[in-house]
Parts: structure tokens; sequence; C-alpha cells
């Protein structure tokens, strides 16, 4: 049901695209927009974050957000473990703070939960990512695939969507050829 407060959530198709990079630069504005857009365009054809989920949330209006979760692996070898790794997350400006975010990002945990998928990590804001499950992944065991500064050690955090899998699993992660890079690791 798309409703104009909240907009409908849904799986992006290839035709979104230039409408999903949009979003991107609205959101993030100026300053920062153009680099995540380049990270954006790059993550959607980088086959070494298959398998991905691209979700968009779309009202009458247009797309309003999109939320990216590729594939990561542990190292040394997990390949038992499936993970993910929410990058990035964008609502455009004049809807933020009105819970398109968090419904995005509720969505993607479940259908990424009933597909299988154990661990989810994240690099952003604990305050705000708490209150879907993450926690500071770094004191579990899960180190990012560049260092986090001490003081910004909670914003790389992971949540549990099959309990029990943390406790058998400890590494770095590295996650795919676009986003592999440390500027993107700076929080």
């Amino acid at each position: 049901m798309k409703t104009q407060e909240t907009g409908r959530i849904r799986v992006a198709a290839e035709q979104d695209r230039d409408a999903i990079l949009a979003v991107h630069m609205n959101a993030f504005g100026e300053d920062e927009g153009p680099v995540i857009v380049k990270l954006v365009d790059e993550m959607l054809d980088d086959a070494s974050g298959d398998p991905m989920l691209s979700l968009v949330a779309e009202t009458d209006a247009g797309l309003v957000g999109h939320l990216l979760f590729t594939s990561v692996k542990i190292e040394p070898d997990h390949s038992q473990v499936s993970t993910r790794i929410l990058a990035p997350l964008a609502v455009v400006q004049n809807r933020q703070r009105q819970g398109i975010g968090a419904r995005l990002t509720r969505e993607g945990l479940s259908q990424l939960k009933a597909s299988g998928v154990n661990l989810v990590f994240v690099l952003g804001y604990q305050d705000y990512y708490s209150r879907f499950g993450f926690k500071p992944a770094g004191a579990q065991g899960l180190q990012a695939t560049y260092p986090i500064p001490p003081q910004n050690a909670d914003a790389w955090m992971v949540a549990e969507l099959t309990p029990g899998t943390i406790e058998n699993c400890e590494g770095t992660i590295r996650c795919s050829d676009a986003l592999n890079h440390p500027k993107y690791w700076i929080e």
C-alpha cells in the first residue's frame, strides 16, 4: 500500500538506478554526495558483492529512500556463515526523520533473515542502528576491513540474525571490491 507519509518498500529494479543515485545525492548533499553516488554506482555493478539486496522506498512522487546490502566474507574462512554489510542507507532530505530509513532497515533485515543470512554488519551511528539489534562488532571479535579509530570503535556493528552465530566465528570482514577502500571506513 502506497502512502505519501512513509512510502512503499520494494526491491529495486534496474530502471530505478538514476533515481537511486539522485536519492543519495540529495541525502548526502554537495560535500559527500558525489563520493557516495560514485560508490553506489560501482557497488551496483560489482559482482564481488553478490548476492546483494537493494531496496527502495517509493511514494507517489517517486523514490525517497534507498538501502543496499552486499555480501561480505569473514577471514579466516567462515564460508558456512552467510554475511552481508548494510551500506549505504539514504533518505532524501525533506523526508528524513519520518521513519523511512527505519522501515527500509527493518524490511531488509527481515528479508535477509528469511533468506538464511546469519550476520549483518554496518559502520554507522550506534544510537541509530542499535535499535535494530546491532551491537559493537569489534567486542565480538569481528574486525572491520580497515582499522576503526578507538574513539569510533562502537560505530562498527553487527546484527546476529541467526542466534548463536557470533560465538562460533571471529576474524576480519572482507567486503566487495567497490567498498574495499580506506576512505569508506572512516566514521
